[in-house]
């Protein structure tokens, strides 16, 4: 009978909806566009953040890195492979690790050659994380790198998902190997470009030179086992290493520093997606309440508007409680269209919001509308009728039946504060969205204008790598690719060319220990240092300001003079105030000293959010250090106003002098550029559409209130006026009004915008969350829009006329 009754109620609900249909057209597009933008962000956020790792018992995989407090290492570094020998003989509290890394290397089959990102792991990657392949075999220690194991994607792509793949041998990272099995498509470790994987050992006879830091460690917790104690003992276990490998005295004083840091293993492999994205979502779900105050005040509207009916049916004998049903009702038909609404809108609109997620966000292939965004849909709706129809329901079902005989009109002082409490709280939701975009842009703006010590604009960059018998030493390197600068440097439209092994916003340095002559007062062992490999007109292409001294000429190169260059960063940490042109410098472990031939400025080599790195440039043929080293696929880059058409010319070069070498790593450094402010800038976008909203919905809810007072004030204002009131001062009684709601809510998202802004956290540069210009802007704009919000009602009463707003009464 209860069901039958609620039935009936939702038909009679839908019969009086469709003869309003201005109120529930509006009702249903405002809740509609609101709950479709939250049921957008739930579903990237249900499976990039929500849905568990596709691992074995993901809650006990961690990953493990290390800090150092005090040393010249980073905050937070990668173990280097002797931490990986020590906690795998002798942890206690982790059951199972693996140490891996990641690099892109060339995979040649007989009839195809490409560049893709490979995994570098030891054999127990898969056994650690629980992980087993659809076809094939995983790999054991005597396998010694002689194998790989394909990606499902590479699988499909190269192989055409080919079974009969297993046993084939292909040429991947220089040497030939066999394929022993391939992963599912959901196995992507340690991120989703990783196409292979090759699986090697890693013994304690291994480690000749300890210290080697960077690489990932990925272990799994024994049952019962916490991240603390997991971090106790494996800091109380590095403390042993140099006891065991030895190593310089700086390594010794990083280990006595040394804290283990042991996270989840999805917090890790999420990274900076996780925190933008939770932001986003509660973005987008204060929308939904700005639009929910919206729809309340309409709801208020009708609920007066329909005041005598509500008394003649309460004078009637109609209970409290069925007055509330009758208007939940129809509420809640209409938040379900709006649920209906919103999912379509989804599924319309995700397929473009994927599209402007920055790349690296993982998993981004498999969001889309599944049960739980149907769920998560039916949810939204039910609490949006919740808040919008509580109120202005219990509002009704207590009409004045008094007011019988004055025919309904005029609004109670309560429903006055009721109505101006929820504009107050549209205020300030709007303007905490407002603050949060108002902070974002300065941010960009700050990145936009930051000096990175290089110009990215008409720069065009790439990398191949030669594979034939005549390229072995240093030197053969250094010919060829001296060789191939001039090839194209004869193309043309370019105004000049380089080279450098690492190109600035694409690919990190590495570091190295160097100790300057008689730099007894540096510790006797130097200072951390980062390096890398340069060539030809380098430093003018990228238009790297040389401060003193002369760029490598082709006889630095060819016969290793020992000859380097430093940034001003690493010639103020070598030699403190001094003139560093002239000097020599030692690398740690070698006994040759090399000269200071030039110093250029600092340049930011990884984003523009970091302090430039002192730096070190060697020339292309190192054959000073112990061994030799040298360069085999560097980083090309071109200066030419055609940098973004100039691809195929170069490609065709490349083919031609090496055609058994693929061209990767094709860039311009604006789109590099761009990239690196993409996290940014996409947070800034979506934020940006989302304030907009929240600012619109906020001035139609003024508007709206504005409005009815004004209409339901009409006999007052007529008098006002017939008894001699200027057209000013009504706009003024009007406007007045709605500034005191305008200022409430202000002073209200000022202090809630003071918790949120804190949550930007890393998205911001050059500004603070608690910034005061920023504050004010945004407070002064909410208040701009309030009173044009105002103003036109205002205007409205202004040129009521007495005479018919009396005779109306």
């Amino acid at each position: 009978m209860a069901f039958g009754s609620a039935i009936g109620e939702l038909v009679h609900a839908t019969r009086r909806l469709r003869g309003a249909p201005g109120f529930t057209i509006t009702v249903v597009g405002v809740l509609g566009l609101a709950i479709g933008a939250l049921v957008s962000l739930f579903c990237v956020v249900n499976t990039v953040l929500l849905d568990p790792l596709p691992y074995a018992q993901p809650e006990r995989l961690v990953y493990v890195a290390g800090s150092a407090p005090g040393s010249e290492l980073p905050a937070e570094f990668g173990v280097a492979p002797e931490f990986y020998v020590q906690y795998h003989e002798q942890s206690r509290q982790l059951e199972d690790m693996a140490l891996y890394d990641t690099g892109t290397s060339t995979l040649r089959t007989a009839d195809r050659v490409e560049r893709i990102r490979m995994g570098f792991t030891t054999f127990s990657l898969f056994s650690t994380l629980g992980a087993q392949p659809i076809l094939g075999r995983l790999p054991v220690a005597a396998d010694e790198s002689r194998v790989v194991v394909l990606s499902h994607s590479l699988w499909s792509a190269w192989f055409g998902r080919d079974t009969g793949v297993l046993g084939r041998t292909v040429k991947a990272s220089g040497k030939d190997r066999t394929v022993i099995g391939v992963m599912g498509p959901q196995f992507r470790f340690p991120s989703d470009d990783t196409m292979l994987w090759i699986p090697g050992t890693v013994e304690a006879r291994d480690i000749d030179k300890p210290g080697d830091f960077g690489e990932g460690l990925v272990a799994r917790m024994a049952p019962g086992a916490t991240r603390e104690g997991v971090a106790r003992e494996l800091t109380t276990l590095a403390l042993r290493l140099p006891e065991r490998f030895g190593g310089s005295p700086s390594y010794a004083r990083t280990i006595e520093k040394h804290q283990a840091i042991v996270r989840p293993l999805d917090q890790q492999l999420l990274g900076a997606a996780a925190r933008p994205l939770w932001i986003l979502l509660a973005a987008a779900a204060i929308v939904l309440l700005i639009a929910c105050a919206n729809v309340a005040n309409l709801m208020l509207v009708r609920v007066e508007g329909r005041h005598r009916e509500m008394a003649m049916r309460r004078a009637l004998g109609a209970t409290r409680v069925e007055l509330i049903r009758t208007q939940v009702a129809e509420i809640l038909v209409v938040a379900l269209a709006a649920g209906v609404l919103a999912l379509a809108l989804a599924a319309a609109a995700l397929p473009a919001f994927l599209r402007a997620v920055p790349a690296g966000v993982p998993r981004l292939d498999e969001v889309g509308l599944d049960a739980s965004s149907v769920l998560f849909t039916l949810a939204a709706a039910i609490l949006a009728a919740v808040l919008c129809g509580i109120l202005p329901a219990w509002r009704g079902s207590s009409p004045n039946l008094a007011r019988l005989r004055e025919g309904g009109r005029g609004m109670t002082r309560r429903s006055h504060w009721l109505r101006d409490g929820l504009v107050i709280a549209q205020t300030a939701l709007a303007l905490v969205l407002l603050i949060g975009s108002g902070l974002l842009v300065r941010s960009a703006y700050g990145l936009w204008h930051t000096d990175p010590g290089y110009d990215t604009e008409d720069v065009f960059t790439f990398q191949f790598a030669p594979d034939r018998p005549g390229l072995k030493t240093a030197n053969d390197y250094a010919r060829f690719d001296l060789a191939f600068l001039d090839r194209l440097a004869a193309l043309p439209g370019v105004q000049s060319v380089g080279l450098v092994e690492n190109v600035p916003l694409n690919e990190g340095t590495a570091t190295m220990r160097v100790r300057s002559e008689g730099a007894e007062r540096n510790g006797g062992d130097g200072v951390l240092l980062n390096y890398t490999f340069t060539a030809g007109d380098y430093f003018r292409t990228m238009r790297i300001t040389l401060l003193e001294g002369r760029a490598f000429t082709a006889d630095d190169h060819d016969q290793a003079r020992g000859n380097v260059i430093l940034s001003r960063g690493a010639a103020d940490r070598l030699w403190p105030g001094q003139d560093a042109l002239g000097r020599r410098i030692q690398r740690e472990g070698q006994t040759a000293w090399e000269t200071v031939v030039g110093v250029v400025d600092d340049v930011m080599q990884d984003s523009f959010r970091d302090s430039p790195q002192p730096l070190v440039y060697f020339p292309l043929a190192d054959t000073t250090a112990d061994g030799g080293r040298f360069v085999s696929s560097p980083a090309y880059v071109l200066r030419t106003a055609r940098a973004e058409t100039i691809a195929p010319e170069v490609r065709a070069l490349v083919r031609e002098v090496a055609p058994e070498a693929p061209m990767y790593r094709a860039f311009t450094l604006a789109g590099l550029s761009r990239d690196s402010m993409a996290e940014l800038s996409f947070t800034l976008l979506t934020l940006g559409i989302t304030a907009a909203l929240s600012l619109l919905l906020g001035a139609i809810g003024l508007y709206g209130v504005l409005s009815y007072i004004v209409g339901e004030r009409s006999r007052e204002i007529g008098v006002r006026m017939a008894l001699g009131a200027r057209a000013a001062q009504v706009r003024r009684l009007v406007v007045v009004q709605g500034a005191r709601v305008v200022g409430m809510g202000v002073g209200v998202g000022v202090i809630a915008a003071l918790l949120f802004t804190r949550t930007l956290g890393s998205l911001l540069f050059g500004v603070q969350p608690v910034d005061p210009t920023t504050f004010a802007l945004m407070g002064l704009t909410m208040i701009g829009v309030g009173w044009l919000a105002s103003y036109l009602p205002a205007r409205q009463a202004s040129r009521l006329d007495p005479v018919e707003s009396l005779r109306k009464e």
